[in-house]
């Protein structure tokens, strides 16, 4: 079918329904099938295409310009190197711009190819997006051949086919296989690189890896923690039995309630122990649910860097980088649970608290920088609560 296609194309995005975008194929050769969200932060290319929280999505990046610092080794969010736990491919208005950045070392798209992601740009971006605010997220395939030959009707049918995110446990494949100590601290411009964790660290945190974030790592040494990584299917008396002054669940993707079958109830026992517990993201939602509350499917979800939250404890707002296609059901919070942080753009819930307990989380990224620094004081309530605890 690729006589249908315009003369040059060497990409496509095959949606479910048999929408066919064509453009020009970028970075890796091949086929990958995803939900198609879209984001809107004009800068955090890298950082948002190796966040494990985007695992099984096709990102659309409604900034027209994406490339301009290029790429670096110190900037990748995974703890793994696979980009089948990221993102499965970016969708552009423009070709990848050269990169001029004295971080960089490899453009964009080299930097794709080497990474198995694959790219299509000169899509109409603005279209796309409004199609999925108005529609939902699509189940998409997104296709690269420098020769220009797709199996439009195949891929259709493969994107028809995929079963989606709901029901669907990623997390377990996001973490870590063992655990390990994290000793990377936040950017420092005095040193010109990432700092190094302190060597007599203040508090014992270990973070349940559902496809953890290395900057929540970053940030949370950057408190004075020592930091022990532990898979997602670790039990709460492991955890327990390290002793902690703190337990920190992470970011990850795919569905809370599925990954929450074997999740909620080691949370809930973490919760129990009167340990201070912060969730992130994913740990956000599936505290939620241990505590009694519901998760459910968004039609657009929330992606970008440039999102306004209220800390309704203390009235401020601050501008947040969101990543989540799921959210917790706010009419459904128990007693004692309190909302903390509401989403200014729709009302969504974006944070929780217990009343009786040291136990609280948010929807949103603290330990992004579009505020710059917004959210970093997450991380010292965290501290207050250990602090308090000991």
């Amino acid at each position: 079918m690729s006589r249908d296609l315009l003369p040059g194309c060497t990409g496509v995005l095959v949606l479910a329904d048999g929408t066919v975008l064509q453009g020009i194929g970028v970075g890796a050769v091949g086929d990958a099938v995803g939900e198609v969200c879209f984001n809107t932060a004009m800068t955090g290319y890298q950082e948002i295409l190796t966040d494990p929280s985007y695992m099984a999505q096709i990102v659309a990046f409604t900034f027209p310009h994406i490339g301009n610092v290029g790429t670096n080794v110190e900037d990748i969010e995974q703890m793994s190197g696979s980009a089948e736990t990221a993102a499965r491919g970016a969708i552009f208005r423009d070709l990848p711009t050269r990169p001029a950045n004295w971080r960089a070392d490899s453009d964009l798209e080299t930097w794709m190819s080497r990474r198995g992601v694959i790219g299509l740009a000169g899509v109409d971006t603005r279209a796309l997006t409004k199609a999925i605010r108005e529609h939902g997220m699509p189940h998409g395939v997104i296709a690269h051949n420098p020769d220009g030959v797709f199996d439009l009707d195949a891929l259709a049918a493969k994107a028809k086919a995929w079963s989606g995110l709901e029901g669907l446990d990623l997390a377990k494949d996001a973490s870590c296989l063992q655990p390990f100590v994290y000793e990377e601290g936040l950017w420092s411009w005095e040193g010109g690189g990432y700092a190094k964790a302190a060597e007599q660290p203040k508090y014992e945190v270990v973070v349940v890896d559902y496809g953890v974030k290395r900057n929540i790592l970053r940030a949370l040494t950057s408190v004075g923690a020592r930091v022990t990584v532990v898979p997602a299917k670790t039990s709460a008396e492991d955890i327990l039995a390290r002793n902690p002054d703190g337990v920190l669940l992470s970011n990850g993707p795919g569905d809370p309630a599925a990954t929450g079958e074997y999740a909620v109830p080691e949370i809930q026992k973490l919760v129990a122990s009167g340990k201070p517990v912060f969730g992130i993201c994913l740990g956000h939602q599936m505290l939620a649910r241990a505590l009694g509350a519901q998760t459910v499917k968004m039609e657009q979800g929330h992606h970008g860097a440039n999102h306004p939250v209220k800390d309704l404890t203390t009235g401020k707002v601050e501008i947040v980088s969101m990543n989540h296609g799921f959210t917790v059901d706010r009419d459904s919070l128990p007693e004692p649970v309190v909302e903390t942080h509401v989403s200014l753009f729709d009302g969504t819930n974006a944070g929780l608290a217990l009343k009786d307990k040291p136990v609280f989380s948010i929807q949103h990224h603290p330990e992004a920088s579009p505020g710059p620094t917004d959210s970093l004081y997450l991380f010292e309530r965290f501290a207050g609560l250990m602090d308090k605890a000991k």
